[in-house]
């Protein structure tokens, strides 16, 4: 993953940071960072780089059809049933939008996939593609269609959400942020001496970006208060009965809000709505610490049901923030106004649009 995630800041992202500061231009950094994740999740996953994260900025079919697909699917969560399903019988609306963009999709993963058994490599589609399943049968079609697209739908939208948050709340905190550059710029010097242009000239490595625990526990911090998918639910199987004595039937659905858990005194004290990394740090403040109860921060899931990307996301997010933060400090655009859009996933309404100041370090 730090290949991809490093190659697209170096070449790209920085680019465009750069440009915009030189002309003193804004940019909207949510935009950014979703060209940047979606370009590094299909490097991973199909080995295929989009580049989308470009000057231009250019749409690409199949981010175009992710993008619709998914607006198409939360409707079908909060109109009722008979609705979508009268749209799809006659194939209007938002479900005529939704088969369209799923053909769109659809074509692009069959492609990805006969790409990758014509020439396999050593991207994730590739491993998948050279295994067998229980019956020692190659993977059919469909099931490593539902596999990419999951490595997708989990890695673009909700690491650049949870990013644009991150950064939101560093510029409404600049002690945290004094903190998170003091934790970089230790770590830099310790690997690449003094001489602080060495420390900007290429984005961090896997074993520096690993010793950022401060920077780790903000990111976890922004999650808490702002995760990228601020609710989920889970099928009953069979009966159950859940802590507080409520039973639930076989066949029920049980929905509960992450947005909301992580924003509970009884929960998390009654500092629940402060910003304050240090709840993630050990007594030294020298590492970071999940809760002993593992269901008490669940933007990843829990249990046996937890993210398989965690430590990935963390890896990307990590780079990225680094790599932004060393460069610049940024300011909100006069005017802007941040809110929550109502989706499947936490994006900002309005996107992120800030002014990017070059940042002077001292060794």
């Amino acid at each position: 993953m730090d290949r991809w995630v490093n190659q697209t800041i170096e070449n790209r992202l920085w680019k465009i940071l750069d440009q915009a500061a030189v002309n003193n231009l804004s940019v909207d950094l949510q935009d950014l960072l979703l060209h940047l994740t979606f370009d590094n999740i299909c490097g991973l996953t199909f080995g295929k780089d989009p580049e989308t994260l470009s000057l231009e900025l250019p749409e690409n079919p199949f981010s175009v059809a992710f993008d619709t697909a998914t607006e198409a699917t939360l409707q079908r969560m909060l109109y009722p049933r008979f609705l979508w399903k009268l749209q799809k019988q006659f194939c209007v609306g938002a479900e005529k939008r939704l088969k369209n963009s799923l053909e769109v999709v659809e074509n692009y993963m069959n492609d990805a996939i006969e790409a990758c058994k014509k020439a396999p490599s050593d991207d994730l589609l590739s491993r998948f593609v050279k295994m067998k399943d229980v019956d020692g049968k190659p993977l059919s079609s469909s099931v490593l269609q539902r596999i990419a697209l999951n490595f997708v739908l989990a890695g673009r939208d909700t690491s650049s959400v949870a990013l644009s948050w991150f950064f939101w709340l560093v510029m409404k905190h600049p002690d945290v942020e004094r903190k998170i550059i003091t934790e970089i710029s230790t770590v830099l010097k310790e690997t690449r001496g003094s001489d602080v242009r060495k420390w900007t000239d290429k984005p961090l490595v896997f074993d520096e970006v690993d010793k950022l625990m401060y920077l780790k526990a903000a990111l976890a911090e922004t999650l808490r208060l702002y995760p990228s998918v601020p609710q989920d639910f889970k099928y009953v199987v069979s009966d159950d009965v859940l802590p507080d004595g409520t039973f639930v039937p076989a066949g029920s659905t049980v929905t509960y809000s992450i947005y909301s858990v992580g924003r509970m005194k009884t929960i998390w004290g009654e500092d629940c709505m402060e910003f304050r990394p240090e709840r993630w740090l050990s007594a030294k403040e020298d590492w970071f610490e999940l809760p002993k109860d593992r269901y008490k921060f669940v933007a990843f899931n829990a249990g046996p049901r937890t993210c398989l990307g965690k430590d990935l996301a963390y890896l990307q997010m990590k780079s990225v923030a680094s790599a932004v933060l060393l460069h610049y400090r940024l300011s909100l655009a006069p005017g802007h106004r941040v809110e929550q859009k109502m989706s499947l996933t936490l994006f900002m309404k309005n996107g992120l649009r800030v002014f990017l100041h070059p940042r002077t370090l001292a060794a």
